[in-house]
């Protein structure tokens, strides 16, 4: 018969290997972090990744996700708006995933007040969108349609 010695060492290699395989699902990409500050990216798929040396750093869906957005103001009528963007680049989109809801409120914000936007909803929605692009394309990102609504 095994030493509870052996026995608790078999065991704590099961563990490690039962916890070193992951499985990523469609439509999702994780980032892992290791000890030294690297960052990996691993798409979906079984994977390998060792659990004392790398941690999910995040979880990143690549289906697409939607921020709302209050507090617009143009021409004395109060809007609310949907900015629904996309995940291109996980890789870049890493460094911003965690801020990339108040960054894209704030961004909204600042050009809805802008003098130069369009006077009709369609052109208002078009303009926001191209002018969001060119802010966060850089980082990994695509806004893929901004919705705006009168509200009262």
């Amino acid at each position: 018969m095994l030493s509870p010695m052996i026995m608790m060492a078999l065991v704590a290699i099961a563990v490690l290997a039962f916890s070193s395989i992951r499985r990523i699902p469609e439509g999702q990409v994780y980032t892992l972090r290791r000890v030294g500050g690297h960052t990996r990216v691993m798409h979906a798929g079984m994977h390998f990744m060792m659990p004392l040396v790398e941690r999910v750093a995040h979880k990143i869906s690549l289906t697409g996700s939607n921020v709302p957005v209050d507090g617009l103001i143009a021409a004395d009528q109060r809007y609310r708006g949907i900015v629904y963007f996309q995940v291109l680049d996980p890789a870049r989109a890493d460094r911003v995933i965690d801020g990339i809801d108040g960054l894209l409120q704030d961004r909204t914000r600042s050009l809805f007040a802008d003098a130069s936007l369009p006077e009709s909803s369609d052109g208002r929605r078009q303009w926001l969108k191209q002018s969001l692009n060119s802010d966060i394309r850089e980082r990994g990102l695509l806004v893929t349609r901004v919705d705006l609504s009168a509200s009262n």
